[in-house]
C-alpha cells in the first residue's frame, strides 16, 4: 500500500504556486524590508503585496493584517494582547469549552492574572448556542472568542450570530479561523468580527506564519516589544519569505473546492455502505468543514486501528492530542459514549486527495475490521 495522507487538518504540504513564488527570496531579495535602499524597497513592495493577498481573501484593509509566527501567536496576541491593553474596561472574557488548546491556554494563563472566563458548552453536534453565548455576558465582558470551526469534527459554528450579539453590545470578538481559511469563505464583515486568526500551514503556506486580523480601532498591547515593525504590534524583522509564501495561499485559495466536498461525501458514504451501523459520524451532518469527517468505529480504539496501517495518515483528534486514546475532550463536551469516542478517527482531506487513495484505505479497513 502506498503512503496516503488524509490528516490535512494538522499540516498541508506547500502548493506549488506557493514554492514558487518563494524561491526568488532564498537568493535575490536579501535586504531588510525597512531599509530604505535599493535592497530594502522591493523586499517592503514584496511584503506589502503579501499582506494585500491575505487581505482580500477575507475581505478586509491590508493595514489591518498583522503577520505572526502562526496561529498559536495570533490567538495569544489576540487574547493578552486585548486583555492588557483593555481591562480597565472590564475582566470577563467568553469563550467556548471545544476550543484549540491556543485558546483555552492562553485564556487559563489570564485567569491566573486576575480575568474571569466563561467556558460555555456546546450541543451534541459540537456548535455553540448564540443564546448562551448572551446569557454570559456582564457588565464586565471586554472580549469574546469562538472557533469558526472545530479541528477535530470540522463543525461550523454559528460565528455572524453571535457576532451579531456582541456588536449590539459592544463587547470585541474573535474568531480563531486557522481551519476555515482556505476551505470555506470567510469575510470578516460578514462575519461581524474584529479579530480573526490564520495559520499558514493549513492552507498550503509553510509552517512558521500565521496573521492576525486586527480591526481598526481595535487596541492590543504587543507581546513582542522593540522597534515598531507591523503598525507597532510586533517588533522583529519581518520574515518576507514566508510571509509571500502565505500571500500566495491566499490568492490560490480562492479557486473553488468543490472537488474536495464530493471526495469526502463519497468517502462518508462508502463507509456507511460497507460498515453501516459500525460507524457513526461525529459532528454536525451538514455545518461542517467540506473536507472533515470524523468518525468513529463503534467499540474499537481509533489509534489502534490507524496502527494498523501505517501507511495511512489520519488522527485520533487534534494533532496535538497525538498519542493519547483519552476520549477527546472535545468529543466528551458533545456527550458522544465512550464506546463510541474512543474509536474516533479524523479523516481530513486536502487539494491533492484522489477517489483512488479513499477506496484503497476503504479496502484497508474492510480487512481489518
Amino acid at each position: 500500500m502506498k503512503k496516503i495522507y488524509f490528516d490535512y487538518n494538522a499540516s498541508t504540504p506547500l502548493a506549488p504556486e506557493v514554492v514558487d513564488a518563494m524561491l526568488p527570496l532564498l537568493n535575490d531579495f536579501y535586504g531588510n524590508p525597512s531599509a530604505l535602499h535599493w535592497a530594502g524597497k522591493p523586499v517592503k513592495e514584496l511584503l506589502h503585496n503579501a499582506r494585500k493577498q491575505v487581505s482580500e481573501l477575507i475581505g478586509c484593509s491590508p493595514s489591518e493584517i498583522t503577520f505572526t509566527s502562526g496561529g498559536s501567536e495570533a490567538n495569544n496576541l489576540a487574547l493578552k494582547g486585548f486583555y492588557f491593553r483593555n481591562q480597565h474596561k472590564g475582566t470577563h472574557i467568553i469563550t467556548s469549552k471545544i476550543e484549540h488548546p491556543a485558546i483555552v491556554n492562553p485564556c487559563k494563563f489570564l485567569e491566573r492574572v486576575g480575568a474571569k472566563v466563561t467556558y460555555v458548552g456546546v450541543d451534541q453536534f459540537g456548535r455553540v448556542s448564540p443564546e448562551e453565548i448572551e446569557k454570559a455576558i456582564t457588565k464586565e465582558t471586554i472580549l469574546i472568542t469562538i472557533m469558526h470551526s472545530n479541528n477535530e469534527t470540522g463543525t461550523l459554528l454559528p460565528i455572524k450570530e453571535i457576532g451579531e450579539i456582541a456588536k449590539r453590545y459592544g463587547i470585541v470578538f474573535h474568531t480563531d479561523a486557522s481551519q476555515s481559511v482556505g476551505k470555506v469563505p470567510v469575510n470578516v464583515n460578514e462575519l461581524e468580527v474584529d479579530m480573526l486568526t490564520i495559520a499558514g500551514h493549513k492552507l498550503y503556506a509553510p509552517k512558521g506564519i500565521g496573521a492576525l486580523f486586527i480591526r481598526d480601532g481595535v487596541e492590543l498591547e504587543p507581546l513582542i516589544h522593540g522597534a515598531g515593525h507591523e503598525n507597532g504590534l510586533r517588533a522583529g524583522t519581518e520574515n518576507t519569505l514566508l510571509a509571500v509564501g502565505l500571500g500566495k495561499a491566499c490568492e490560490i485559495a480562492g479557486t473553488p473546492l468543490g472537488k474536495i466536498k464530493e471526495l469526502t461525501d463519497y468517502f462518508w458514504m462508502e463507509l456507511k455502505s460497507e460498515f453501516g451501523e459500525q460507524v457513526v459520524l461525529n459532528g454536525h451532518p451538514e455545518e461542517r468543514l467540506p473536507n472533515t469527517l470524523n468518525v468513529s468505529f463503534v467499540r474499537k480504539i481509533g489509534q489502534d486501528l490507524l496502527y494498523a496501517i501505517p501507511q495511512l495518515a489520519a488522527s485520533t483528534g487534534s494533532a496535538c492530542h497525538a498519542g493519547s486514546i483519552e476520549l477527546s475532550p472535545v468529543l466528551r463536551e458533545m456527550k458522544v459514549s465512550e464506546e463510541v469516542g474512543m474509536g474516533a478517527i479524523r479523516f481530513s482531506l486536502g487539494r491533492y486527495t484522489t477517489k483512488e487513495e479513499i477506496d484503497i484505505v476503504i479496502k484497508r479497513f474492510k480487512e481489518i475490521l
